[in-house]
């Protein structure tokens, strides 16, 4: 099958390297993958390689000429299933596909979605033009079935899959990056990755982190976004020596790898790619009770705290902190648990049974 994925973009975040994987994944399969992007560029592009990646690119606004560019890139294409991700590619390529009479037609909505109120009826006049709608979560559905108003027989949740023997404990790879950073190698580290973006509240996390940081408890957060600015000024003078601003960096397993825990303190969430990572990893996690984290952060692997609660959730820091015997049996549960659930062989087959 010849399938073409839609994104807004090919930045590092969790949802682009969710194509990636899938898309790697259908190759070796022997499908066609394609990818078209909204915007040019992209950090993770240089990653698809042999997949190939159309530019369509979106102007700010609405942006009439993108169905006609659109339509002319999917004519040379030819693909037997449109696949769209999140919103605006959904609004611009769903319809053309259908007009185009692509024989399947596969949107997955990773996370809650804002719209405004004509975008809203937007999305609920298009959600009817889909074979399929993917949710990543059962979280995700509910909200699917609500908002976008998606009729219940479309829906269909498939939890993100990722390539599971790239996300595992490396004590090389641990020595490096602290090394790297000046983290001491007997130091606790609490860790997150991720884009720098306001949902994700990072702020939530430095000031949950603040009363536990020291010489030997360390916090590292790793990604780029518009939101650094926000983290630094919560970042005050007496915990700077303590925590780490990594940046954006390509090598997600091995940072993972130098974590003893790994926390997300959003405001909102789908199912974040990075969580089956650091469960892979064999990291317990310390996370916010949105979106569809309750649904797969188990007590045996993590601990949930409300988001808003700095306070609840540095007792859940500090409770694991202080047990190294809960963090190792916690730690090998997450491992069992991603082998048996989070497999990108299982998501691809799930993907591959919609497309057919």
């Amino acid at each position: 099958m010849r399938i073409v994925h839609v994104v807004q973009c090919l930045g590092l975040g969790g949802q682009e390297r969710l194509i990636l994987y899938l898309s790697r994944e259908l190759q070796k399969r022997g499908h066609e993958p394609h990818v078209i992007s909204l915007t040019p560029g992209g950090d993770l592009r240089p990653e698809f390689a042999s997949i190939a990646v159309h530019d369509v690119p979106r102007r700010s606004g609405v942006d009439p000429l993108l169905a006609m560019n659109m339509a002319r890139t999917l004519l040379t294409i030819k693909p037997d299933v449109v696949h769209t991700h999140n919103p605006s590619p959904m609004f611009y390529a769903v319809p053309v596909a259908r007009a185009l009479h692509v024989r399947r037609i596969v949107h997955t909505k990773h996370g809650a979605n804002i719209y405004g109120p004509k975008s809203l009826w937007g999305a609920r006049a298009v959600v009817r033009m889909l074979d399929s709608l993917v949710a990543v979560s059962d979280g995700t559905a509910d909200v699917a079935l609500q908002k976008e108003c998606v009729p219940a027989k479309t829906i269909h949740v498939i939890p993100n899959g990722i390539p599971l023997n790239d996300f595992h404990a490396d004590a090389d790879a641990r020595k490096d990056v602290r090394r790297e950073f000046s983290i001491p190698e007997d130091a606790l580290v609490v860790g997150s990755v991720g884009r720098l973006a306001k949902e994700k509240d990072y702020p939530l996390l430095v000031r949950a982190m603040k009363p536990l940081l020291g010489p030997s408890t360390r916090l590292m957060i790793v990604g780029a976004g518009a939101a650094r600015p926000d983290i630094e000024a919560v970042i005050t003078p007496d915990i700077a020596p303590f925590v780490t601003l990594t940046g954006m960096r390509r090598d997600v397993p091995r940072m993972l790898a130098a974590m003893d825990i790994f926390s997300l303190t959003s405001i909102t969430e789908g199912l974040p790619l990075v969580i089956p990572e650091a469960f892979a990893t064999g990291l317990p996690v310390v996370a916010t009770a949105v979106g569809g984290l309750p649904s797969i952060v188990r007590e045996d692997v993590g601990l949930l705290r409300p988001h808003g609660d700095a306070s609840g959730l540095s007792g859940a820091f500090s409770e694991l902190l202080k047990d190294p015997t809960r963090r190792a049996t916690m730690g090998e549960s997450a491992r069992s648990y991603a082998l048996r659930r989070f497999s990108i062989e299982a998501m691809t087959d799930a993907y591959l049974a919609l497309y057919q």
